[in-house]
Parts: structure tokens; sequence; C-alpha cells
């Protein structure tokens, strides 16, 4: 069974493009490093809730959309590898959190072990 990271966040509608190319140069990092899958989705039917739902998670504001991210890797061992050369890579190491296109307070993130895989 595989691993997974999985990421849920906020970003304003006005600087998705900046998102997508930052996602795109992470996910190139990732894959190179040995993820098998690096997947960004962006909410396209996503309610909120009555007691829980995705935009209640990240706070969502009414100017942002919600990102549903994640890195698919053989194991656990095989993601812990992945993740310190990536945390390690100047091509990510240099980016200013400052600067992200969005607000990394109200990211959610984990591992999560498989139990079904079809």
């Amino acid at each position: 069974m595989s691993y997974v990271d999985g990421f849920l966040l906020a970003v304003p509608r006005d600087k998705l493009s900046a998102y997508r190319a930052l996602a795109r140069k992470a996910g190139e990092v990732w894959m190179e490093y040995g993820a098998l899958q690096y997947v960004e989705c962006v909410a396209d039917d996503v309610q909120p809730g009555k007691v829980t739902s995705f935009p209640q998670a990240v706070k969502l504001k009414p100017d942002e959309v919600v990102v549903f991210s994640y890195i698919v890797y053989k194991s656990r061992a095989q993601r812990d590898r992945v993740n310190k050369k990536v945390m390690a890579d100047p091509r990510l190491a240099a980016i200013d959190p400052k600067a992200m296109p969005f607000d990394p307070k109200r990211m959610i993130w984990g591992g999560f072990k498989s139990i079904v895989e079809m």
C-alpha cells in the first residue's frame, strides 16, 4: 500500500496563477526525488457545510478558492527520504514564506497510510 501526503489550503483568486506556478515548480522537485504522483486541485463543487466543510476548514474568504493537493509515495519511509531531500533543495528553500501566494497559517496537511487502493 502507498503513503499519501494531503494538503488543504485557501488561495486568493487573483493569486491562483502564481500558486499554479509555485505548485508546478514544487511538483517537479517532488517528482525528481521520487514521489509517484503530485496533484493540485482547485475546488469546483465544494459547498459550505453546517458543521464542517472544506471552506470552513481553511476559513475561506469570499475572494478565495479551496485547493486540495496530494503527493503519493511508495511508503512512509520513502516519503520521509523524499521530503528530507525536498526540504533541503535550494529551488524551494529559497522561497520566502512571506511571498507565498496563500496564507500558510491556514494550510492543513498530514500524512496518511492507504487502507484501500483500487
